[in-house]
Parts: C-alpha cells; sequence; structure tokens
C-alpha cells in the first residue's frame, strides 16, 4: 500500500518535495545546503556566560540567524567548542521556530550541531513547505544535503498547485 501511496502523490503532486508514509516522511528543507562557514548571530533580551562549561544562555526573544536560516525561541543555550574558536552546538527550548527559504519548522525544542550541519527539532513538530505541511514527533534536518526526515506519528496536508 506504501508504494501505492508514493505512486498516487509522486503522479498528482509531482512538483512537491514531499515523500508521505505512515511512520516515517523524507523530504527536503531549505534551498539547498547551508554554509556552515557563515558567521552565527544571535540577538535577546538577556545572556549569561559561564565560563566554566563553555556555555552562554540567551533569553527572551532570541534570534539566531546563519545565511538565510533563522531560528526563534524564548531561550537558546549556546556551547562553545572546547578551545572557545567557535560554537559546537544551540539548544533551544520553549517553542522553537526555524526557517530556511520559504521553509519553516515549529517545534518545542531543538538541536543544532554546527559541526555536522544536523538540527533535531523535538515535541509536535509542525514542518509548512508552501501550501503544503507535515507533522510529526521528530524532524531530523540535515542541511548539508537539504533534506529532512520526520518520525513518529506522521500526518501530511499535500495541496497540488494550481493548473495541475
Amino acid at each position: 500500500m506504501s508504494a501505492v501511496i508514493r505512486f498516487v502523490a509522486v503522479i498528482v503532486f509531482s512538483c512537491l518535495p514531499v515523500l508521505a508514509s505512515a511512520q516515517v516522511a523524507a523530504l527536503s528543507f531549505g534551498q539547498g545546503t547551508q554554509d556552515r562557514g557563515l558567521p552565527v548571530e544571535v540577538t535577546s533580551d538577556a545572556l549569561s556566560v559561564d565560563q566554566n562549561d563553555n556555555s552562554a544562555l540567551f533569553t527572551g526573544s532570541v534570534v539566531i540567524a546563519q545565511g538565510e536560516m533563522r531560528l526563534a525561541a524564548p531561550r537558546v543555550r549556546v556551547v562553545y567548542l572546547p578551545d572557545r574558536s567557535g560554537i559546537e552546538t544551540l539548544e533551544a527550548s520553549g517553542g522553537v521556530t526555524l526557517s530556511s527559504g520559504e521553509d519553516a519548522a515549529e517545534a518545542q525544542n531543538a538541536a543544532y550541531n554546527l559541526g555536522t550541519g544536523m538540527i533535531e527539532l523535538h515535541g509536535e513538530v509542525l514542518l509548512v513547505q508552501g501550501s503544503s505541511a507535515i507533522s510529526g514527533d521528530t524532524v531530523i534536518v540535515d542541511t548539508n544535503a537539504g533534506t529532512a526526515q520526520v518520525t513518529g506519528r506522521v500526518r501530511t496536508i499535500l495541496r497540488p498547485q494550481a493548473g495541475q
């Protein structure tokens, strides 16, 4: 049955980058690969630095930008590399919004590993691409490949583009 669903989806929605199945879905995210070498800009209402564990805690309307990717959350913990030469991970919580190009995702929590380019979104995740949407328990975005995988109770809404 999964092959039949995929076949119908490909025929009807051939311009949509979404592959849906019962428990796991793979799709694209953003406009392609993300350049992890770009600077990371963080704005917030408050900042607390802990030099003992190489971290910083940004709170209050936090917005993080790298290239065209944006992450917004009430609270973001930044963990620096052991030599403090750059950022290792970003851990966002309290309701997270991630956007890249025309794609956007919402979740309760998110973790972004700048070294690997992997972003994990957890908790009531909703991913929107144009007029299509997909939801699940977890979304893992690979910014290197420009792809995403949705797991957990996956639900999708596919809308054909006009004229198809």
